[in-house]
């Protein structure tokens, strides 16, 4: 019990800095926020903190599928190096570019902008890998175990780490909205630094397993 507290930040930090960046969703929450009110932004909110914790519950299961065949275990993580290189010289580019992005917008009305949060959290592909990824690194860290109390406090920490980003976007927004390009360019910076962090842990465990 004593590693849960650790788990806990460790997800929470990962999802938060998942979430930063300007993208679909920060960006569709504010523009609720903006359009019909913070409160119907952060019922917005809420219904994407949830897809994303039953996603990281998808994710749990299939780590714990890859954690009982090394097999395929070592084949992903080969193919994660590559991924995790790309993914860190793609973000630092972005954040050197420093360029503004036109993100897609939608309409939001106020009874349907719960569901409409989990759809546009449903719809994005590299949730459920990322997390699963998560897991396995977590996992072989020992910072995780394929326990009811391990499962959900890594399922609260990836919502409750979207979510206060999400909630900044939607009560703050305003006041962060002059600073976009700034604070993108410096989100980008972070998560390209995180990438190059995983990658040397993933090619530290192909080398030591």
């Amino acid at each position: 019990m004593q590693h849960l507290p650790f788990l806990f930040f460790a997800t929470f930090s990962a999802a938060f800095i998942a979430t930063v960046p300007p993208g679909l969703l920060n960006m569709n929450a504010a523009k609720t926020s903006v359009e019909k009110g913070k409160l119907n932004g952060l019922i917005f909110s809420l219904g994407v903190s949830t897809m994303i914790m039953l996603q990281a519950v998808v994710a749990v299961y299939i780590s714990k599928y890859l954690h009982r065949n090394p097999s395929v275990v070592e084949v992903l993580l080969k193919i994660a190096v590559l991924v995790f290189a790309f993914l860190a010289i793609y973000f630092f580019m972005i954040a050197r570019n420093n360029k503004e992005k036109i993100v897609k917008q939608v309409n939001i009305s106020k009874r349907n902008s719960f569901y409409k949060g989990m759809f546009m959290a449903a719809i994005n592909l590299l949730t459920i890998p990322y997390y699963s990824g998560l897991n396995i690194m977590w996992k072989a860290s020992g910072w995780i175990k394929f326990e009811v109390w391990d499962i959900l406090v890594f399922v609260l920490a990836a919502g409750g780490g979207t979510f206060s980003v999400l909630y900044m976007y939607t009560v703050y927004f305003n006041k962060l909205e002059n600073k976009t390009d700034r604070f993108s360019k410096n989100s980008n910076y972070i998560l390209s630094a995180l990438m190059v962090i995983l990658l040397l842990i993933t090619i530290y465990r192909i080398f030591n397993r």
